[in-house]
């Protein structure tokens, strides 16, 4: 099977909600020993504020592009199998799931580290917003991923066609990969 078959990647537009079990069972595989999936949800409290919901935007196009560019990267740090990011647009009330990864494969570490590296970069360069919705007002948000990612290139762009890559000698464990950007 080849990569991109390997891959799958959805923006769901508003009232679809992700169906978490689809994602992984696409995943799945005899040969995939580990699976790893992140769901991030709707909070109902931020710094003392009652959340109501959150509420997503993106420029679809090239946020598919920077997912697909994402995974491609992932793949050629960790052996993986299969890729599944979904993400939705529209509100997404408390306690709901907004955004959906799920990786295979061989070995557990390299799901569960790719898991992370995905939604880490998800985070810091995919054009996707989000609007914070309070019981007494609204505010956009910008990922702190963003900013930090923004002020160590320099420069004010996302996803815009940089290759991202995981130094090999750094991704011992999960959540301790060193990500290098070239700009």
């Amino acid at each position: 099977m080849a990569e991109e078959e390997r891959t799958q990647v959805e923006i769901l537009e508003e009232n679809n909600l992700i169906d978490m079990t689809k994602y992984i069972t696409y995943v799945s595989a005899p040969q995939a020993g580990g699976i790893a999936t992140f769901a991030g949800t709707t909070r109902d409290t931020f710094e003392g504020k009652s959340v109501v919901e959150l509420r997503y935007e993106a420029y679809v196009p090239m946020a598919i592009r920077c997912i697909k560019s994402m995974c491609s990267s992932a793949r050629s740090s960790w052996n993986l199998h299969s890729i599944a990011v979904a993400h939705r647009l529209g509100s997404v009330p408390v306690g709901e799931t907004s955004i959906f990864i799920a990786v295979s494969s061989v070995h557990r570490a390299d799901a569960l580290d790719a898991c992370k590296f995905l939604i880490d970069e998800l985070k810091a360069t995919v054009p996707i917003w989000k609007k914070e919705v309070y019981a007494n007002g609204e505010v956009w948000k910008e990922n702190s991923e963003f900013a930090e990612r923004r002020l160590e290139l320099g420069k004010d762009r996302i996803c815009s066609g940089r290759k991202v890559e995981v130094k090999a000698g750094d991704r011992k464990t999960c959540c301790g990969s060193k990500v290098k950007v070239d700009g």
